[in-house]
């Protein structure tokens, strides 16, 4: 097929890795279930860096249903607190090294926001350090929410250089906002890495880098994807379009309500695919597309037009509060010894 516009410059955006590793990469990777939440580990090394264009380091990604009772938060925080102390332990950070947490994006815009919140919830401990005021179990922590470029008129890299320089902490966190090709993952992921970030990139704006490559020193990556492109919202929408008609064809006895919800059952929880002949009567000409295909055609129509929108979740003030206290508290329990102990 003939395009009149070159897409090879338009992505289907996503920060998650585990939206880029295929059986074909052939990247070692370890999934396992704690709790009802689903963990994912990736190591990338210097041969699979290339091919999947991520960083080589050690990836984990936590998904899970939801935060928006205190059970659920609890047990999320537990998990995402031990994984990142495993992280901690691969980079070869010690308990004694000094941590610079940096809550980038801006606070002013509600999905962006979810780095100046956390640092709301983190416990900083380097001005009592300086005072010789600190109990055993505690190392010292300092945090900074360094704004975005387009309200500081500053690089966000150049800025965190700076303080780097000036306070020289053995090692940096960064918590962003990402950006995912999936609409259950939206507000329901969390990913770590030792990898490096690149602020700006939620919002489809990314910065220059922030690594140990820039900064000397090692960068732990803390995300949530808090945004998914238009394209995704209609690709997924035409999945669950096809899954919700397999799922009536099946179950439900009654031909004439295969498009009428006459159920609360969710049919995504079960194992029902659609027929190819089914998918074609339903969908017409584009039913007998892939799902790749499906998403370069919506990507087609809606790039040029200006409508490949960034879209969030209406509740996403309430839920990004959530997240990020899980985030914050989950830091604190990492980097501290006896705040790890009491709980």
């Amino acid at each position: 097929m003939k395009h009149e516009i070159d897409l090879k410059n338009y992505q289907i955006r996503t920060d998650l890795i585990v939206e880029q590793v295929t059986d074909e990469n052939n990247v070692s990777t370890k999934v396992y279930d704690e709790n009802g939440i689903k963990i994912t580990t990736v190591e990338v090394d210097k041969n699979m860096s290339e091919q999947i264009n991520k960083k080589v380091g050690d990836y984990v990604t936590i998904e899970f249903d939801d935060v928006t009772d205190s059970h659920n938060q609890e047990i999320v925080k537990k998990i995402f607190s031990e994984q990142l102390s495993e992280i901690i332990k691969k980079t070869k950070i010690k308990d004694s090294d000094k941590c610079l947490i940096i809550g980038l994006g801006n606070d002013k815009s509600t999905p962006d926001s979810l780095g100046p919140l956390t640092i709301d919830k983190v416990l900083v401990t380097n001005h009592l350090f300086m005072y010789g005021q600190v109990e055993e179990g505690f190392r010292s922590v300092s945090a900074i929410i360094p704004g975005v470029t387009g309200t500081t008129g500053i690089e966000t890299s150049d800025l965190i250089k700076s303080v780097v320089d000036g306070i020289k902490p053995d090692f940096l966190i960064m918590i962003d906002a990402l950006a995912s090709q999936a609409l259950d993952r939206v507000n329901k992921t969390i990913q770590i890495s030792n990898t490096g970030i690149h602020p700006g990139s939620g919002v489809g704006n990314s910065r220059k880098e922030i690594s140990k490559d820039t900064t000397g020193i090692p960068v732990i990556a803390i995300g949530i994807p808090t945004v998914v492109d238009a394209v995704t919202v209609v690709s997924d929408t035409i999945n669950y379009m096809q899954k919700h008609y397999a799922f009536h064809k099946k179950f439900i006895k009654n031909p004439l309500s295969k498009l009428v919800s006459s159920t609360q059952i969710n049919y995504l929880k079960k194992e029902v695919d659609i027929e190819k002949e089914d998918k074609i009567n339903l969908l017409g000409i584009v039913g007998s597309l892939n799902e790749m295909e499906i998403k370069q055609l919506i990507l087609e129509v809606l790039t040029p037009i200006g409508y490949n929108l960034m879209v969030t979740p209406k509740e996403v003030d309430f839920i990004v509060e959530k997240l990020a206290t899980i985030l914050g508290e989950g830091i604190n329990i990492s980097l501290h010894e006896k705040i790890k102990k009491e709980n």
